[in-house]
């Protein structure tokens, strides 16, 4: 459990002053956190693609997303109110399944927590380039970078501050598209069906579970980042139950702003999934050109603005997230012990190396045409792999280990997380398959740095013995 010290800074059993974090977040801060990263209206760039997929039944597979990240966010709750630390899902399986299971399991989230800031950023850079075309993009994308960390390197409740103001902006951005779409419904009518959201427009046949599912596998990409919460263990006042809340919350949040957009966009929608199945370049444009088509470009524009600041600051987000899971794999002396160094309570050595290698991968990116395919591909497997291991440390902990102190709850620490992790194993095969390549690299040098990691302290034991 974590301890907490007279200066409102706290760490893990036995960590020194310097290795300790300042509690300073409330529940508001914890959700502004996660929703950041998640961005309210992620579903804008992947509507056209999800659309095609699922033969038009595009809420229906939020909905479904929903329901099948609940598992996840649930077994993070379980896991976050008995081991309160740093590091999320490292410090879940270190516990859970022991030092070798949560080394791996850090090592595979690093993918999501160090790149997908990276694909924000260069969101936020395309976005920009659109807005002011004189200044190149790798431009933009470096100045989203140094604004960000200069906030996270102030401190969380700093960042925390400037966070909610943008989150706020964003959330306003949506209700206009909201008003404006019921609107427009109100008095113009539908382009398709009103149930077609949910049951399919029928152009590409009847109704298919399969399209739905395979869907699915998709939208689930559009929640990564929710789970960075659980990196402020230590950071918040009021105990790990605040955090297990706001994880909850702001999943069910996210959700229900998923599916309502996508509901309102498919009905705007002129253009048919089978279209867009045929036309596989018209996906990525296609919720803009579906309100620019039923509202006007004004409210194109409003989005646009709203995606190129809500991108940066998801990003800011997720570099708080990877900075704090660098300061706790350093603590644990599984990554070098300066990254788990503190300056009043900021992990600002961690930070910074976090935001070199997101600045260096995202500015890559930039200044290639192919390098958002690139990074996209190389993230997501990264985080599922990360949360298979995070349902496994559940059924460790409280079934083989016994650690949770009362009888074990057959449907909480059994049930939820064996198909929570199916859900997650589900998804990794629906992947892409230079997705999956990648990887399995990646997952192969960190069995290689583990190995190495256990051979040297072998060897020092030998020496002292």
């Amino acid at each position: 459990m974590s301890q907490s010290g007279q200066n409102g800074t706290t760490a893990a059993p036995g960590a020194g002053e310097e290795h300790r974090l300042r509690r300073s977040l409330g529940f508001r801060d914890l959700v502004v956190y996660g929703l950041l990263f998640i961005a309210p209206m992620a579903p804008v760039g992947v509507f056209g693609t999800l659309d095609a997929k699922s033969h038009g039944a595009v809420a229906l597979v939020y909905i479904v997303a929903t329901i099948a990240m609940a598992f996840t966010a649930f077994s993070y709750a379980q896991m976050v109110r008995v081991v309160p630390q740093a590091g999320s899902v490292f410090a879940y399986a270190r516990a859970g399944l022991g030092n070798g299971a949560g080394f791996i399991a850090g090592w595979m989230a690093m993918l999501d927590y160090v790149l997908i800031p990276a694909v924000a950023y260069l969101f936020s850079g395309i976005a920009m380039e659109a807005l002011v075309p004189e200044v190149s993009r790798w431009v933009w994308t470096a100045i989203a970078v140094v604004v960000t960390t200069l906030l996270n390197l102030w401190g969380v409740r700093t960042a925390a501050r400037v966070g909610f103001l943008v989150l706020a902006m964003e959330i306003v951005v949506l209700v206009v598209f909201v008003v404006t779409a019921i609107v427009v419904l109100a008095q113009d009518g539908t382009e398709r069906d009103w149930l077609s959201p949910l049951s399919g427009d029928g152009t590409q046949g009847a109704f298919a579970l399969s399209a739905v599912v395979g869907a699915v596998s998709v939208a689930v990409l559009s929640y990564l980042g929710f789970d960075a919460i659980a990196t402020f263990a230590e950071e918040v006042t009021g105990g790990s139950a605040k955090v297990a809340r706001a994880l909850l919350f702001c999943l069910a949040l996210a959700g229900v702003l998923f599916v309502a957009q996508t509901y309102l966009v498919a009905l705007l929608e002129p253009v048919s999934s089978a279209q867009l199945a045929a036309e596989p370049e018209r996906q990525g444009s296609a919720f803009y050109d579906a309100v620019d088509a039923s509202v006007g470009t004004w409210l194109h524009d409003l989005v646009a603005v709203s995606k190129a600041i809500g991108a940066a600051f998801a990003a800011l987000a997720g570099q708080a997230a990877a900075g704090r899971l660098l300061f706790a794999m350093g603590r644990d002396r599984r990554l070098p012990g300066v990254l788990s160094r503190t300056d009043s309570g900021v992990p600002r050595v961690a930070l910074l190396v976090s935001a070199v290698i997101t600045m260096a991968a995202a500015v890559w990116a930039a200044r290639r045409d192919d390098g958002l395919d690139h990074l996209v591909s190389v993230v997501d497997v990264g985080a599922l792999t990360a949360f298979t291991l995070l349902h496994a440390s559940v059924v460790g902990w409280f079934v083989v280990r016994r650690r949770g102190g009362g009888a074990v709850s057959w449907w909480r620490h059994l049930l939820v997380p064996v198909l929570g992790a199916a859900i997650t194993i589900a998804v990794i095969v629906e992947a892409s398959g230079t997705a999956q390549v990648v990887g399995a690299i990646w997952l192969a040098v960190g069995l290689v740095v583990l190995a190495a990691q256990w051979g040297r302290r072998g060897d020092a034991k030998a020496a002292g013995a």
